[in-house]
């Protein structure tokens, strides 16, 4: 499905990341996994960088050594990204700010940084992380839902800037996943959880992945703009 693509994952060592850096290995791909945190995992098909999505520096020097070794550069995940959930009347401005510099100013900082990259494939994909979170907003995370919806707009943005290059730019737009994150939550939050979602479970990494993977691939070439909700419903 990916045979012969070079792709780029950041936040890659870990949870979705790592999910969808052995899917698209699985599926052909050669893989970068760029992320501040050693990996937990290996493949043949995926290496391992140093990546800081607030150094642009780094990323330069990234870009570099990909474009020296492979040319080009047909895929990029923009994945990393934090919480720091709060009220507003008690957020910290550090809060705030780290928040916006991870989420929202990183993906610019790696969308600018490999963009040139993007240009040198033949037909390239850009997939942003979002969230359920970015189009319908959600108490106590004013920080991190703004950094989400910010996505889905430089999203929308970039698939108008670059469509006439043949560069794709969607986001997919997790609900509530299982993850280490979920796995502390108290019965009460889960069950809160599972109420406001139709299908009435978690979802799981694979199948963020595979919405990852579908729009990674040549199967979705006519799709760009677009914000996939992976949410068993929750946004109905």
């Amino acid at each position: 499905m990916l045979n012969g693509k070079i792709a780029l994952i950041t936040g890659g060592s870990r949870g979705i990341g790592k999910e969808i850096a052995l899917k698209f290995a699985e599926n052909g791909a050669t893989v970068i996994s760029g992320d501040l945190i050693d990996p937990d995992y290996s493949h043949e098909n995926v290496s391992h960088v140093k990546l800081n999505v607030t150094d642009r520096e780094n990323i330069k020097e990234i870009a570099s050594e990909i474009k020296e070794k492979y040319g080009r550069l047909d895929i990029l995940v923009n994945n990393a990204g934090i919480t720091r959930d709060s009220l507003l009347q008690r957020m910290k401005e550090a809060d705030w700010d780290l928040v916006i510099d991870i989420n929202l100013k990183g993906v610019y900082n790696v969308m600018q940084g490999f963009v040139s990259l993007l240009l040198k494939s033949k037909a390239s994909s850009v997939i942003n992380m979002a969230s359920v979170v970015g189009v319908d907003g959600n108490a106590g995370q004013t920080n991190y839902a703004a950094t989400k919806g910010g996505v889905v707009a430089m999203s929308k943005t970039w698939a108008k800037e670059f469509g006439g290059r043949n560069v794709r730019a969607n986001c997919v737009a997790p609900g509530f996943i299982q993850t280490p994150m979920t796995d502390v939550l108290s019965e009460d939050t889960i069950k809160g959880m599972l109420d406001a979602t139709p299908l009435g479970r978690l979802g799981q990494v694979e199948d963020i992945a595979n919405a990852v993977l579908f729009l990674a691939s040549d199967e979705s070439s006519f799709i760009t703009g677009e914000v996939i909700s992976v949410s068993g419903g929750l946004m109905l």
